[in-house]
């Protein structure tokens, strides 16, 4: 006997962002190909669709389009044991994540070779719970498999100027990305970078002294936040950012990007760089918005990323560019930079929550020998919303102007943005006629507590464990599939993300 199946379903509320300004509105759905059909500046009722149509009026929660996480370490192949797919993507899908950019290095192989980026798409069929695309990455001596990795469908390139931490990803001189830039200069691809790199000692003295390391003895006890902090000053960043801009007009037409951005002083370089038709910009971090040096106790590793994180003034800085320049500002995106490692290479003492046996004990709290990032995927809307909250005092009235505007600039920075920094702002980071039905249910008063239950990567250590957030993800859909609710958990037994692997044009 045949049953007559819903061929849409329907969403509603009294709030939504949708093409980045806030309204009421009703988003019809294709259950064939989880595409938006129709959407409506009002709140329909059901009696006005078919009799079986899935609907659900969810005001006066927000929705908002699902966010895309343009920076996210997920480590598979080869330390799977510090991260992997289906951990990395289910704890994006708890936090409204519907896609994530994963970082080409920490898996072995690395993603710097076509044959790199087959392994790593051959460890992720299967096992992923919402939509991943792959970057590539550039070191010494790959320049020739860059062409051919973009015709694989990488959404882009990033180099390190400073040790990356781990021997297959070595860093790039400035010859190195003067043959990136030749391989491409008119390539559909942005070319990333990690900003640092170690000053020169001064212009006046010998090429060999030039270019060794700064005197390695850190000033003061390794355990101290403010030892490390010294030791990576923010002129690390700006002599890095300085030296990619000098080489900017070799391909004037590549968009260039500055991952995490930490470093207030780099702004007014970017700034200027821009004004004089540079295409460069610049992401930071949910955790570069919402920690800062003054309040990390002595030890405490699991606040430990590179570059690090900054005074409260600095945060102000960061913060100010984002408010106040929404338009021309040079940080476009704001991303979780998620790095997690296995608990013992935190090296955390005893005394901090996610301590873990297996260290070695002699180094214990020494933030030299600990692994540097921070696990946050998932996370990063209740962060940036706690924050904004904080500063801007925002209400959950419909009529709080600062609410409204809040709410669409972390669209902006989040989903629009973040997906047109990876080519995919046809499909993703809005709620429009024929994008993916990719949708985030937030309830922007809701306040909870992060624990260990709440956090779904890997390994349950993370700088935000214990803190009370404000703004919670009641429910996350993926192509018009509903994936998960805060209240019933995942709606599936298998995940149904895909890898999207079309070419960038």
């Amino acid at each position: 006997m045949a049953t007559n199946l819903p061929s849409i379903a329907v969403v509603a509320s009294s709030r939504a962002v949708i093409s980045g300004r806030l309204t009421s509105a009703t988003v019809v759905i294709s259950l064939t190909t989880g595409k938006i059909t129709a959407v409506f500046d009002s709140v329909i009722p059901a009696s006005e669709f078919p009799v079986n149509t899935p609907y659900t009026d969810y005001s006066p929660h927000v929705l908002l389009p699902g966010l895309v996480d343009a920076h996210v370490h997920l480590n598979e192949p080869g330390r799977t044991e510090w991260e992997g797919f289906y951990t990395g993507t289910q704890a994006a899908a708890f936090g409204g994540v519907t896609t994530v950019i994963d970082m080409p290095l920490n898996a072995i192989p690395p993603t710097t070779t076509v044959n790199g980026l087959k392994e790593k798409i051959q460890a992720a069929q299967g096992k992923c719970w919402v939509d991943v695309g792959f970057y590539g990455g550039i070191i010494p001596g790959n320049a020739g498999e860059l062409k051919a990795l973009v015709q694989e469908g990488v959404r882009g390139f990033k180099g390190f100027l400073i040790d990356s931490g781990v021997d297959e990803f070595p860093a790039v001189g400035r010859e190195d990305i003067k043959k990136v830039m030749a391989e491409l200069a008119d390539e559909p691809t942005t070319l990333m970078f990690h900003a640092e790199m170690v000053p020169p000692i001064t212009a006046s003295v010998g090429d060999e002294v030039q270019t060794s390391d700064a005197p390695a003895d850190p000033a003061g006890p390794l355990e101290a936040y403010a030892t490390f902090l010294a030791s990576r000053p923010s002129s690390f960043e700006t002599c890095a950012i300085e030296s990619i801009l000098s080489l900017a007009h070799l391909a004037p037409n590549l968009p260039l990007h500055i991952v995490h951005l930490s470093a207030m002083e780099a702004i007014p370089l970017l700034r200027e760089a821009r004004a004089n038709g540079v295409k460069i910009t610049a992401e930071t971090c949910f955790h570069y918005l919402s920690l800062a040096a003054e309040e990390v106790r002595d030890g405490d590793t699991r606040h430990k990323c590179c570059p690090p994180i900054r005074s409260k003034l600095n945060q102000d800085s960061l913060w100010e560019e984002l408010e106040k320049h929404t338009g021309d500002g040079v940080i476009k995106t704001v991303v979780s930079d998620h790095s997690p490692c296995t608990p013992d290479l935190k090296m955390l003492p005893a005394h901090v929550p996610g301590h873990c046996t297996g260290g070695k004990e002699e180094e214990s709290g020494n933030f030299f020998s600990a692994w540097g990032g921070i696990s946050s995927v998932g996370l990063g809307l209740p962060i940036l919303w706690t924050d904004l909250s904080r500063r801007k005092g925002l209400t959950s009235s419909p009529e709080d102007e600062n609410t409204k505007n809040a709410l669409q600039d972390v669209v902006r920075l989040c989903c629009a943005n973040t997906a047109a920094q990876v080519g995919l702002q046809s499909h993703k980071g809005d709620l429009v006629v024929g994008f993916d039905a990719d949708i985030c249910v937030f309830d922007d008063s809701a306040e909870w507590t992060v624990e260990p239950s709440t956090m779904l990567f890997r390994n349950k250590c993370s700088p935000y464990q214990g803190r009370t957030l404000r703004g919670m993800v009641r429910e996350t859909w993926l192509r018009g599939e509903r994936i998960f609710s805060r209240d019933q958990g995942f709606h599936s037994q298998s995940p149904h993300g895909k890898l999207l692997l079309e070419k960038r044009v």
